[in-house]
């Protein structure tokens, strides 16, 4: 088992650093990883709950079997990682990069979402439930499958977007960028639309929609 505080972690000064490593069972509840720097790191099992990162990197890493509750990342990037099996109860990401990271059955409610690039994300089947993700770029996302009833995502960026049988139940899309997005794949009930919105849903039901 590594220690998050072992001096081979550092070689860049006082933040951590590990290249090619795996971590295996290791404990780093409330640790402050600050502005750390994994890459083609994996992580099996690694408590990080209420770590805190800010401005750290993850890159190409692979996470299994992890805890992430009550954390909160602060502008931080999660690049091309693979998250598995993991839990994100309660965790928050504060403007933070995830681009074309996967998660595949993870725990993601309750989460706290502020602003961020999300480009190309896969969370399918995921409940997503009532999670706010307003203002968030989730261009070329991939949300198929998943629960996004009473999600709030007013003003996000969703162009592109995979909403394949994506539950949309009272979702709030008002204001938010749908060019290319499929509406008619998603399931959509009560689900709220403002103009441009309502007429994108028209013209995938087949309707001439003409001012």
């Amino acid at each position: 088992m590594a220690d998050v505080n072992d001096s081979s972690l550092a070689p860049q000064g006082s933040a951590w650093h590990a290249e090619g490593r795996q971590f295996n069972g290791d404990d780093w509840y409330a640790e402050e990883l600050g502005a750390a720097r994994f890459v083609d790191c994996t992580f099996t099992r690694v408590d990080f709950g209420e770590a805190t990162t800010s401005g750290a990197t993850f890159e190409r890493c692979t996470f299994h079997n992890c805890s992430f509750g009550s954390s909160v990342h602060t502008s931080s990037a999660f690049v091309a990682c693979d998250v598995r099996r993991s839990r994100f109860f309660d965790a928050t990401f504060d403007g933070c990069k995830l681009v074309g990271t996967v998660f595949s059955d993870c725990t993601m409610r309750p989460l706290t979402v502020r602003g961020g690039q999300w480009q190309s994300v896969t969370i399918r089947g995921t409940n997503l439930s009532k999670v706010d993700l307003s203002g968030v770029d989730l261009r070329e996302a991939d949300l198929s499958m998943s629960d996004l009833s009473f999600a709030v995502l007013a003003k996000a960026q969703l162009d592109r977007a995979t909403l394949r049988e994506t539950k949309l139940e009272g979702a709030d899309l008002r204001g938010a960028s749908l060019a290319g997005v499929d509406l008619a794949a998603a399931l959509l009930r009560h689900t709220l639309l403002d103009l441009a919105g309502a007429v994108l849903l028209a013209e995938a039901h087949g309707a001439d929609v003409t001012p």
